[in-house]
């Protein structure tokens, strides 16, 4: 069907869909999703406006006060919304407290007394800070207690108000933190029907999941049993839609798609295409998982062409692995893919230096030339494309990690790759991570 013209409020209502959809999505696939406040960067044009719009009512509300006789008009929208903010903080249980809340800030007593000139700010106050003492987290008892100090009434209301906000988000990370494993058996249902609405209003708008699954279909017509190929992007013309292959083609099963969809985002090249939409909440997580398993490869590789140079005395020597694991690891750390060879210059320069000190606690005499050029030459030659210890490693990697999206696969996690125990731990940290984010898309 051709594009439909979308109203203002049409579109307000589907971005708050999808704001509400994410938040809920951090929430359960995000252990260390917090609340923040909104922060612009100091010379944008929001920051300038929102400075200059907190200045003018600050400074407003400080003359008002300073006035002969106080004009208390802002003052007593303040503490309304100071009121509202204190009673939010409330649990079920605060009953006494919220009557004396109700009672002490009596909106109406308040603009009584103000009209007659008898407004007690400090007292006020004061009570405020009192029962922001009782309700705020341990992280904000000095801030409240620094707040004790100001003498400036236009200044304290102020700092009142900026120490609520913190509050108020500390009380809401709280109530996801007590709330997340409510949220996890519920949030497949209400993410469905709120990807739903948001399909119902924008038909048009899974062409790229379209030809994401399109593509999984193709390869998965033309080699069920092979693992995805590399790149994932790419490929050769015949296997870019489902039709396009010749004779010998099998109609593949929905979950055999999915799954081989869901593989090649670990070969995804950035630029090329653009990332499915139902995909797009996890994409950094993805992507992180992808350049993890690129580091890991990389690793593996290492410690294998190291492993088969030096022999097993030396590869048994207590220690020896760890501490190459450990080099490998901070010199690849923030690495991009373009930068590999210059990592694995500096990776064979190490190596060859531990190498070269374990041989000598050991006793035994130091490599020749020949052999310390041949395990840096081989080290160095990793960061090629057609690397063949790279290439198996990957594919090991990869058929692994597959077991963690299987419906059947969880059970079969006992038979770890060959070649792949010195990065056992880092590998099944990956594989749990990532088979939770897949789990999850597919429900």
């Amino acid at each position: 069907s051709p594009p439909q013209a979308v109203s203002v409020n049409e579109l307000q209502e589907i971005t708050d869909g999808i704001c509400k959809l994410t938040i809920a999505h951090e929430i359960v696939l995000n252990s260390d999703f917090k609340l923040q406040a909104a922060s612009f960067s100091p010379k944008s044009l929001e920051n300038r406006v929102k400075e200059t719009l907190h200045k003018a009512f600050w400074d407003s509300l400080e003359e008002q006060l300073s006035a002969n006789p106080s004009d208390y008009t802002q003052a007593i929208q303040l503490l309304q919304e100071i009121k509202e903010t204190l009673l939010s903080l409330l649990l079920p249980q605060h009953n006494q407290l919220r009557s004396q809340i109700e009672e002490v800030l009596d909106m109406e007593l308040i603009r009584q007394e103000a009209e007659h000139g008898a407004l007690d700010i400090r007292g006020l106050a004061t009570y405020i800070l009192g029962t922001m003492a009782r309700l705020c987290a341990p992280i904000r008892d000095e801030e409240v207690r620094g707040l004790q100090s100001l003498a400036d009434p236009a200044q304290l209301l102020r700092e009142i108000f900026r120490v609520l906000g913190l509050m108020k988000t500390d009380m809401l990370n709280f109530t996801i933190q007590s709330l997340r494993t409510h949220l996890r058996d519920h949030t497949v249902q209400y993410e469905q029907k709120k990807f739903q609405e948001l399909l119902d209003k924008l038909p048009n708008s899974l062409d790229h999941t379209r030809e994401w699954l399109c593509k999984a279909a193709a390869e998965a017509s033309t080699c069920p049993s092979q693992p995805p190929p590399h790149p994932a992007v790419g490929g050769s013309p015949a296997a870019r839609s489902p039709g396009a292959a010749g004779g010998g083609t099998t109609r593949p099963s929905l979950s055999s798609v999915l799954h081989r969809g869901y593989m090649n985002l670990l070969c995804w090249e950035p630029g090329q295409k653009e990332y499915p939409e139902t995909l797009l909440m996890d994409q950094a997580r993805l992507q992180e998982v992808q350049a993890q398993v690129k580091r890991l490869t990389v690793m593996a590789a290492v410690l294998l062409v190291t492993s088969g140079v030096c022999g097993s005395t030396l590869w048994g020597s207590p220690g020896f692995v760890a501490r190459l694991k450990g080099v490998t690891k901070v010199l690849l750390e923030g690495q991009s893919c373009t930068r590999c060879e210059e990592a694995l210059e500096d990776i064979s320069d190490q190596v060859l230096q531990e190498v070269s000190r374990t041989l000598s606690q050991l006793g035994y005499p130091a490599f020749a030339a020949a052999k310390r050029a041949s395990l840096k030459g081989q080290i160095k030659s990793i960061a090629e494309k057609g690397n063949a210890v790279r290439h198996i490693i990957e594919q090991r990697i990869h058929s692994f990690l597959s077991l963690f999206i299987s419906p059947d696969g969880q059970n079969s996690q006992k038979d770890f790759p060959k070649g792949l125990d010195a990065i056992q731990e880092e590998l099944l940290e990956v594989g749990h991570r990532f088979g939770s984010m897949i789990q999850h898309n597919k429900q």
